[in-house]
């Protein structure tokens, strides 16, 4: 990279941009130019973008959806809105703990020096973030609402505490969270040794009472995909809830939505970590079963649901009556059977299920068809529709209707009903680490599991925990922490060891933004009033199905509750894509591939990176990053600036209607791409615009010149805040560009002047753009590089040659 630092000359023009953006930021910073607006004459418009975790420092990762988050925010703004933009810290969880151990250094140590370096970078940032809003969620005037939240839920019923399977690390003594067990052998991440599955005690959530309520997207505008994970996420299934007697034992329930195929149901399946395993296991069978369950404790989900993988399995010497026909059916375990996921116990119908077909082969099983397949079929296991056989009085009935004369069935004979099963488990909240929200309750052997009185809210962390190398949680090994007595009966009692999943921290942030320090509720529900719900939300789809799921259901409770009014936390949510490292890889500090912004901010100034980012790709779908194009980015910003200098121009020689065209054209395409996040799109606008400007400079009338330029200006301060700046006020302006009106255009002007231009990729049709008539082969080669559907043809590969047929075609020759 050049450094450009030095200033540089641009005819009578000095440029140096690291100064520029320093001396405009000291100055919004003292006249307050991003205090939140809160004239409620004006419409809302609720900004945010998901809160970084304090790692270190602010990489490329965190700049690539700030800083069009910001450009959004910052054009509502100008089109009239007053606009709220605050940003914190999701400041607890295992990277913290991981330092202190590493590094004898205390979390809260590490994660507050880290903030503060994170905050000196965010305000370099130029982004119009009101940080008199900031939350920290580790302040224990945050946290202190996660505990009350909590016991809130224990109240209605939606906190509750079970026995739970969780990974263990039998060589440190202590459960892992899940990003703590890596690789396929699934070994502990601090020493190495293969992680087991074990029961303990854990803390839930039951998200599953609002499965149905979070089912419903109808007031969301959210992506497609988005709405696609958390349905398949929550995977509602209706059927039918059968009982299977088990002789010395009692009933073990399974659900299938295949009722209509009992008849067929030859053996039973249970997950090795059901509960009733130890007790219908046979003396003969137990230490078989014993081998079988360590074997499973062993394996991720993923590898027990390969449907690729051999079956595998131990009977357990017990049986099973299937209710249909009274026959005892052996009860076997099987990896591939979770308990996760329904009941945690199938009936096995090979003749109708490839994988119980599997199985019932690998094992001498019997199989028997109850479905009637075509007389074509030569396959094995048939799941189709047909005719029920073998079934007793199913047989001749479709499938729909054997599976609701079955369902009648079992309820006349008290074996079963109708039930409606989710793939959707209840969220499990509790951790067995230090750095979290410590749960608020306390264990009493006379008054049971009682909550912290709300008068001794916040429960804190003791400061002075000392980390072992086995990352036990301190909190279990201080006894002046976890020996209290019963707020209920005085008596001797325990409490709670276990913290707060930090998903629960972001469940409800964007609530507390509205008021950090209030101290009689969770937020100021005046605020809340102004404010809520969230208009926009920024972030990547990969929080779907955890994140972005809590808090739909974290604002479902609140409505319950009566702190909100409304079902739905965000209105509306816009997902970017992922920007790669040079690898070609997701940014990740494990994999050596995170850029740090600050040398080339150092160099070029921030708004080159904002507007490089910006113009890299579609934001919805990310790239890799290339810091070769960071040159092209400052020389278009430098231009840009210089406009102003000798300003007034000295001839009429342009057509002063054509630079009013061009100008109405600009700010419509603007105006249209920041508003659906084309950000990509406006900046190449942008930049074909400052070259236009730069041809007719100094052949335009002086009051003519100075209206086009304080029009680009004006549509450019979303982009570049900085450059705009200067360039307002080189103009001759007083107040800031950041407080203008945002321009209109005329539209019966502009409509004549375009043109649909074909964009052609080797030769072959790729899009079709509207372009200005007058497109020079330059401008043309950036519109047509700027589309998505020309990007997936183009990428990765070099342009050659561009063949330009003005007001027709572009054909892009790449190789």
């Amino acid at each position: 990279m050049t450094d450009t630092r030095a200033r540089e000359d641009h005819g009578t023009f000095e440029y140096d941009p690291t100064a520029l953006e320093r001396r405009w930021r000291e100055r919004w910073e003292e006249a307050g130019l991003y205090k939140t607006d809160e004239d409620e004459s004006k419409p809302k418009h609720y900004a945010l973008t998901m809160l970084p975790y304090p790692s270190g420092d602010l990489h490329v990762g965190h700049w690539y959806p700030m800083t069009p988050s910001d450009s959004h925010a910052r054009f509502m703004r100008m089109n009239g809105y007053r606009v709220f933009f605050p940003i914190g810290f999701d400041a607890f969880g295992l990277p913290a703990e991981n330092a202190a151990i590493k590094r004898g250094i205390h979390p809260r140590d590490w994660t507050y020096s880290n903030i503060e370096n994170m905050r000196g970078q965010l305000r370099q940032m130029g982004a119009m973030f009101d940080l008199d809003a900031e939350v920290v969620t580790c302040d224990p005037e945050y946290y202190r609402w996660n505990q009350w939240f909590f016991i809130e839920f224990f109240k209605r019923g939606l906190a509750y505490r079970k026995q739970a399977p969780v990974d263990w690390c039998p060589n440190d003594n202590t459960t892992l969270a899940r990003e703590q067990v890596i690789g396929p052998e699934r070994v502990c991440e601090r020493c190495g040794t293969p992680v087991v599955k074990k029961n303990l005690w854990q803390w839930l959530f039951r998200i599953t009472d609002y499965a149905d309520e979070l089912l419903d997207f109808s007031k969301l505008d959210w992506p497609e995909r988005v709405e696609t994970l958390q349905r398949n996420w929550i995977g509602r299934s209706e059927g039918a809830e059968i009982r299977f007697a088990v002789p010395g034992y009692g009933d073990i329930e399974v659900f299938t939505t295949r009722p209509d195929t009992l008849f067929g149901a030859t053996f039973f399946v249970m997950s090795p970590e059901h509960p009733a395993v130890d007790d219908i296991t046979t003396d003969e069978q137990r230490a078989a079963v014993e081998a079988y369950k360590e074997h499973a404790s062993r394996m991720s989900e993923i590898d027990r649901t390969d449907a690729t993988r051999e079956k595998t399995g131990v009977f357990t010497g017990a049986y099973a009556t299937n209710p249909a026909n009274g026959k005892p059916i052996p009860i076997y375990l099987a990896d591939y059977v979770l308990m996760g996921y329904g009941t945690g116990a199938i009936m096995a119908v090979p003749g109708q299920d490839e994988r119980d077909w599997e199985f019932a082969e690998k094992y001498d099983l019997p199989i028997v068809r109850t479905v009637k397949p075509p007389e074509d079929f030569d396959g094995k296991a048939y799941t189709g529709d047909g005719p029920a056989m073998n079934s007793g009085f199913l047989d001749g009935l479709g499938v729909e209707e054997a599976k609701a004369e079955m369902i009648r069935h079992l309820e006349e004979t008290g074996r079963g009903g109708p039930t409606v099963t989710y793939r959707l488990r209840d969220w499990l909240i509790s951790r067995q680490r230090y750095w979290g929200t410590p749960i608020p309750m306390i264990h009493c052997g006379e008054c049971g599991t009682v909550p912290v009185p709300e008068e001794d809210l916040p429960v804190l962390l003791p400061e002075d925990a000392e980390f072992t190398p086995t990352g036990e949680s301190p909190l279990k090994l201080r006894e002046d922490f976890w020996r209290v007595e019963c707020p209920q009966c005085g008596g001797p009692a325990e409490r709670e060891t276990d913290t707060m999943d930090t998903f629960m921290d972001s469940s409800w942030y964007q609530y507390r933004y509205l008021s950090p320090h209030y101290d009689e509720g969770p937020f100021d529900p005046e605020r809340g009033r102004k404010w809520l719900p969230v208009d926009l939300y920024t972030g990547g789809v990969e929080h779907a199905t955890m994140h972005l799921l809590y808090t739909r259901f974290f604002t479902k409770v609140m409505r319950d509750m009566g702190l909100v009014d409304f079902d739905e936390p965000m209105k509306r949510l816009f997902n970017q894509g992922t920007i790669l490292g040079p690898d070609g890889q997701k940014m990740s500090k494990s994999r050596g591939n995170v850029v740090n912004p600050q040398e080339y901010v150092d160099r070029y100034g921030s708004d080159a990176l904002r507007c490089y980012l910006m113009f890299i790709g579609p934001w919805n779908e990310g790239g890799p990053w290339d810091g070769g194009g960071f040159g092209g980015v400052s020389r278009w910003l430098r231009r840009a600036v210089s406009l102003a200098s000798d300003a007034e121009g000295s001839t009429a020689e342009a057509d002063p209607q054509e630079i009013g065209r061009r100008t109405n054209r600009l700010v419509k395409k603007v105006t249209e791409d920041v508003r659906d996040f084309r950000f990509n799109t406006a900046i190449a606008a942008l930049m074909e615009h400052v070259n236009y400007l730069l041809a007719v400079k100094g052949r335009v009338a002086g009051e003519e010149w100075t209206e086009a330029l304080k029009t680009f200006t004006l549509v450019l301060a979303p982009i570049a805040p900085h450059h705009a700046e200067q360039l307002w006020h080189d103009l001759g302006e007083k107040d800031s560009v950041h407080l203008q009106s945002w321009p209109g255009w005329d539209e019966a002007e502009i409509s004549s002047e375009t043109v649909t231009l074909i964009v052609q990729v080797n030769g072959k049709l790729r899009d079709r753009i509207e372009a200005p008539a007058d497109l020079d082969e330059e401008g043309a080669k950036r519109l047509a590089l700027g589309s998505s559907k020309v990007a997936a043809h183009t990428d990765g590969k070099t342009l050659r040659k561009t063949v330009y047929v003005p007001g027709r075609l572009v054909n892009l020759v790449v190789g």
